[in-house]
């Protein structure tokens, strides 16, 4: 509990350091090349001149009142002059500091200004009350107390009013009340304008996050879809030209030109696999920042992706009603499920009969893929990446999918949303 009463004011008078300067803007920090110097400080230089002005203006008043004072009968309140520059000091020095170093400002401040008090108080008329707090005076504090509350911290302020408010105590208890409002005024000031560049400085660092985590999440989706495409993309071909390479042996019973014809059929789907495939890869290498480097497939290749199925053993049939012309980014998707699902039929159902329906209503692409049971004994079950891909597919353009046992065999039904794509 002590300790963190005694905490502010060992910050304020002894351990605390202040915050570094806000960064100048560039007309306040200006670019030079004198030698070691490579930058001028405009507020610097601005402080750093009103402290030499303080300082001159100080001495022209102060003097000639020490010399009337000297020559006054008796010379009594005479003092050397040593002392007028150094309460010239007083007022300047801190100003000098306070943009660079403002709690140290202040420091000297309330080090140096009782020195200067009994200056004036010996250099006024009989009484003393008269110069006691300067004009100088006042708003060289008024000026420290404003640097060291905006650059301190949050605890620090109080403790400097009350240092304050001891010290007017301390030197003349008459003008405490009016000495509370002044003083709290530019420490109040500051304290807001700290608080202010801290809540700005706080949403820069939010903003700059989100812009991170965006990116970051435009990357994850970027890749997802890459790893869609090149699924989609290498399960239907290589099942095509595995069932392919399987089977052209067995229809060609040794017969050279039927032989050759299978390896031809398998030659064009490997490089229509490959030409897929630098398609999809090709957003990896564009320097020029296209997210596409060729036309992606659409509703326009299905009787291609249709004959490869047939080349492949299963027994197709494509039945299409209403307008083909449809969004690109739905093409893409309708030709995608309507290949996974393919692909899938051949790996698991081999042989079988499919249906493949697509309708186009004034509002959503309906895209329906049904088969029976295979002809031969399929492979084990995979990991399921290719429907999950679908629904990805599907939930992107805000529609829907279904999955499951059909009548016979498998279907796939999705429906894909036109006027939102």
């Amino acid at each position: 509990m002590i300790s963190a009463l005694v905490r502010p004011f060992s910050l304020a008078l002894l351990t605390g350091r202040a915050d570094p300067p806000p960064r100048r803007s560039a007309f306040l920090r200006r670019p030079v090349n004198w030698g070691p110097i490579k930058h001028v400080d405009l507020v610097r230089i601005g402080y750093a001149l009103l402290a030499v002005l303080l300082l001159l203006t100080t001495v022209d008043d102060l003097l000639p009142m020490n010399m009337r004072a000297r020559l006054s009968p008796g010379g009594a309140r005479h003092l050397p002059d040593s002392y007028i520059y150094l309460t010239a000091l007083c007022y300047s020095l801190p100003v000098a500091l306070c943009d660079r170093f403002p709690l140290a400002a202040w420091r000297v401040a309330i080090v140096m200004l009782p020195m200067s008090i009994s200056v004036m108080k010996a250099l006024d008329a009989p009484g003393g009350e008269g110069l006691t707090y300067t004009p100088p005076m006042i708003a060289m504090y008024l000026l420290v107390l404003f640097h060291a509350a905006r650059r301190s911290d949050r605890e620090v302020p109080f403790a400097i009013w009350l240092v304050s408010m001891a010290y007017m105590w301390i030197a003349n208890d008459s003008v405490m009340g009016v000495s509370a409002v002044i003083f709290a005024a530019p420490l109040a000031l500051g304290y807001n304008v700290r608080a202010r560049a801290s809540t700005s400085d706080k949403l820069a660092r939010v903003a700059q996050d989100k812009k991170i985590a965006e990116a970051a999440q435009a990357v994850l989706e970027e890749r997802a879809r890459i790893a869609r495409e090149l699924h989609d993309v290498v399960a239907h071909h290589m099942s095509v030209i595995a069932i392919q390479a399987e089977a052209v042996p067995l229809k060609a019973r040794g017969d050279a030109r039927q032989l050759e014809e299978g390896l031809a059929e398998i030659r064009v789907m490997s490089v229509e696999a490959i030409a897929e495939l630098r398609q999809v890869l090709g957003v990896l290498r564009d320097q020029e920042g296209r997210t596409e480097t060729a036309p992606q497939p659409g509703l326009d290749r299905m009787e291609e992706l249709v004959a490869h199925a047939q080349a492949a053993g299963l027994a197709v049939t494509l039945e299409r009603s209403g307008e083909m012309d449809v969004p690109p980014a739905v093409g893409l998707s309708a030709y995608r499920i309507v290949q996974e699902s393919l692909s899938n039929v051949m790996r698991h159902a081999p042989g079988a009969s499919v249906a493949v329906k697509i309708v186009r209503t004034p509002y959503d692409l309906r895209v329906r893929v049904a088969n029976g049971p295979g002809t031969r004994v399929g492979g084990p079950s995979g990991a399921g990446h290719g429907l999950i891909g679908m629904r990805e597919r599907v939930a992107l353009l805000g529609g829907t999918l279904e999955t499951g046992p059909g009548v016979y065999g498998f279907k796939v039904a999705a429906r894909l949303p036109l006027e939102d794509s």
